[in-house]
């Protein structure tokens, strides 16, 4: 006769949904997050630790439409609807690598999307203000990144031409839209001595990726690389 203990075990093994699946594909994942380090990220110059465990760490597939989570750790970027995409991985690695993040910063981010960046910054720096001008984009990755456990990510839905002034001085500010130039109220709420990285140029063009230095109030500019990024959005009443 078999004992009870025997048969819950069993039940609990064979009933259980999805467990030994689920831990097959994160096991995967986790190998593919790895790989992409090392042969998209890592050897092309990154190499600030914190930025590259914060690679390492946070699945991008959670954060990608599910139909495209066998794409997530390839080097591109994917469209995640409403013509917005999430970048591709070593763009997220080299523009967090060159704020020069550590954890008492307070950091903006402006284009919020899936919330990706959001929580590769999140890793690294002490909170992550961002904002997403689409409701459903913005809605849904404050939902992700709160049940992810990002309780140092807050998302806000607007224009994110205008900042967030509530929270400012930011200490770094990323923006991952391509804007027709630097808007003055993100120079602004930048604190002295605070980095920008921001892509500027025309609309579905290339673009170049600015640093942007703020010292004694002004804007010290350095172009780091041509980049193709989605267009910065404004709400219709700007």
């Amino acid at each position: 006769m078999l004992s009870p203990v025997f048969i819950l075990t069993l039940f609990l093994l064979l009933f259980t949904p999805h467990t030994p699946r689920q831990s097959v594909q994160e096991d995967v994942y986790k190998e593919r997050r790895e790989t992409m380090v090392q042969r998209t990220i890592e050897s092309r110059g990154v190499r600030e630790e914190a930025v590259l465990e914060a690679m390492r760490t946070v699945r991008r597939h959670l954060f990608v439409p599910p139909k495209l989570a066998a794409q997530a750790y390839a080097d591109n970027p994917l469209p995640i609807g409403h013509e917005q995409t999430i970048s591709q991985p070593y763009i997220v690695a080299y523009m967090t690598e060159v704020i020069k993040p550590n954890d008492k910063m307070k950091v903006l981010e402006i284009g919020t999307g899936s919330g990706y960046q959001a929580a590769v910054l999140a890793e690294i720096v002490r909170e992550v203000y961002t904002i997403e001008i689409v409701p459903e984009h913005g809605k849904a990755a404050a939902k992700r990144l709160e049940q992810l456990g990002y309780d140092n990510v807050h998302v806000k839905i607007g224009d994110g031409y205008q900042g967030w002034e509530e929270h400012a001085p930011y200490d770094a500010i990323v923006v991952t839209a391509g804007a027709e130039q630097v808007p003055p109220p993100l120079l602004q709420q930048l604190k002295e001595g605070g980095r920008m990285v921001i892509p500027v140029g025309p609309p579905n063009m290339v673009q170049s990726l600015l640093l942007i230095q703020k010292k004694k109030g002004k804007a010290i500019t350095r172009d780091l690389m041509p980049v193709v990024f989605v267009p910065f959005t404004r709400s219709e009443k700007n």
